[in-house]
């Protein structure tokens, strides 16, 4: 605290001797943004020149990372824009429930799949010459199809996840850059007056692009080992400025001397609907502890739990990533809950409506309770945490294509390393593309299109679990599975799109005993999938005895 106390004084005096610059609303913690940004272009320059030439290199570091880097990578490229901006805004509609609803499972969940599904996948995946989770599928279930089917599907479901991360992203350059620039990029609301929390800052759209564009530039530059590096210093980033935000905007709200009573007074604060689960339907509730299974079919987590250098790597990861879900998640989710307390600001509404805009209570926070050099320097660590999933997903994509798609129908003898590591970059670029013109334009809540998103993976999560532990799955099984899957998640998005309630709100209501539960859309699609590809499993042929011996000891 006397550290926090002396920085803030050292920045009164700054802003004091400065000629002005500090005094301009939003060209600070646009200036800090543009430097943050600038290093990580620098990192991305730095790690090409470690780049070994290969294909091993490029996607998968040459299987060379270590505990600690694994733990930040891991952790970092599962902390995304949904865990920031999406939690806090979660948190701002539903109350403090949504830490258990989400976190404290994620924690939990999280590290058991890296246990169950990551461990178990690396040996196998180190000792077949797997990248990709196609790779792995197509030889267990000696099966093409299962690539062809799979590919659109990953692809996918992986674009709604950066659409997360780009959408984020541009909704918190523009609301902490608010008052850069009142003439160029004006924001008006109804009547015709400034939308104070995000008039004149950087727009959306150019906000999204800059940030595509960096991440885009390390990425290609660097591939894995440019990922894994930029994760870790972005984890890092994060995870220490966040606490300092926690910090102050906990003092900035509460107003009292000691930060321990500026939480009382906060809590206080906070209407007695939000302050408890109380309001918050218990089966709501449960279900919602299937979606954090989705890690264990990520693709980019995946390629992640490649680059380890040993299955001991994964200790530290188990152990520790429940603890980093906390710090990061606590903070976020309490600064959600203060912005309805009667202490808060009034936050920026949605352009052109009467709504709050609930993605940006995290920025807008920022921006009103901290100084201009200390709220760019936070910009810069919500920043970092959605970036750092950014990277990981626009490489896993490209190395899909590389690897399943064009590789595997030219023939890995008539592709060069260079070949497929050009064709990687190309397949980036083209996605990079793809998301940043879908985000357009885009006000979809964070939290909902998360959601969504990781209810698809978790729908596909009995294939994986079957695959590694199950004998009896046969490609007619995990294929019908998956078909089934998709197909019920494709018929209750679409519900979702056109209910009156919209995405966030669509549930799926089921009767026993006589009472009405609402439950979880994932519900339906991973019990869909479990029992389609177990029934069909069942009275299908089963893979040979050769190829389950690659994968399976002697019964």
């Amino acid at each position: 605290m006397m550290v926090l106390s002396h920085f803030q004084a050292f920045i009164a005096q700054a802003a004091a001797a400065d000629g002005g610059w500090l005094a301009h609303r939003g060209l600070p913690q646009f200036i800090i943004i543009l430097i943050y940004l600038s290093l990580l272009l620098l990192l991305g320059v730095f790690s090409s020149r470690l780049f070994k030439g290969t294909k091993e290199d490029y996607q998968v570091a040459s299987h060379s990372i270590g505990p600690f880097l694994l733990l930040m990578s891991i952790f970092g490229t599962t902390m995304t824009a949904f865990a920031l901006v999406g939690s806090s805004s979660e948190a701002f509609k539903e109350g403090i429930g949504v830490y258990g609803m989400l976190a404290s499972s994620s924690g939990i969940i999280h590290s058991l799949c890296f246990f169950v599904i990551g461990v178990k996948v690396w040996k196998v995946a180190r000792v077949r010459g797997y990248t990709t989770q196609i790779e792995f599928f197509r030889d267990r279930l000696d099966s093409d199809f299962i690539g062809l089917l799979l590919f659109p599907i990953l692809v996918g479901l992986v674009i709604p996840y950066l659409l997360v991360g780009v959408i984020g992203g541009g909704t918190v350059i523009q609301t902490l850059t608010a008052g850069l620039s009142p003439d160029w990029f004006p924001v008006l609301l109804p009547d015709g007056s400034p939308n104070r929390g995000v008039h004149g800052g950087v727009p959306p759209w150019l906000g999204a692009l800059l940030i595509c564009s960096v991440v885009l530039v390390y990425v290609f530059m660097g591939g894995m080992r440019g990922t894994t590096w930029a994760n870790t210093f972005q984890t890092m980033v994060f995870m220490i400025l966040g606490v300092v935000t926690f910090i102050m905007i906990a003092n900035r709200l509460g107003g009292q001397v000691n930060f321990m009573d500026n939480l009382r007074v906060l809590g206080e604060s906070i209407p007695e609907n939000r302050a408890t689960r109380s309001e918050m339907s218990k089966s709501l509730f449960f279900t919602y502890l299937l979606i954090p299974l989705s890690v264990g079919m990520f693709p980019h987590l995946f390629q992640h739990w490649m680059t380890a250098k040993s299955a001991a790597s994964f200790k530290i990861p188990l152990i520790c990533h429940p603890l980093f879900i906390m710090i990061v998640w606590v903070p976020c989710v309490l600064v959600g809950v203060w912005a309805t307390g009667e202490l808060a600001p009034s936050l920026p509404l949605i352009p052109g409506t009467d709504k709050v805009n609930a993605n940006a209570v995290l920025p807008f926070l920022v921006k009103t309770q901290t100084g201009p050099v200390l709220g760019g320097l936070l910009a810069a660590g919500i920043l970092a945490a959605i970036m750092s999933s950014l990277d990981s997903q626009f490489l896993c994509i490209g190395t899909i294509f590389s690897n399943d798609i064009y590789t595997h129908y030219r023939g890995a003898e008539n592709v060069s390393d260079q070949q497929q590591v050009f064709s990687t970059r190309m397949f980036i670029i083209g996605v990079v593309a793809v998301t940043y013109f879908l985000s357009l334009d885009n006000p979809t809540s964070v939290f909902a299109l998360g959601v969504w998103c990781f209810s698809g993976f978790s729908a596909l999560f009995p294939v994986v679990f079957l695959a590694l532990y199950w004998r009896g799955l046969s490609a007619a099984g995990a294929i019908s599975g998956v078909f089934a899957a998709i197909i019920s998640w494709s018929m209750l998005f679409y519900h979702g799109v056109h209910s009156p309630e919209g995405l966030r709100e669509f549930k799926f209501p089921v009767s026993i005993g006589g009472e009405e539960y609402l439950i979880m859309p994932v519900v339906v699609m991973f019990f869909s999938c479990l029992i389609t590809t177990v029934v069909v499993s069942w009275v299908t042929p089963k893979p040979n005895q050769e190829t389950l011996a690659k994968f399976f000891k002697p019964a």
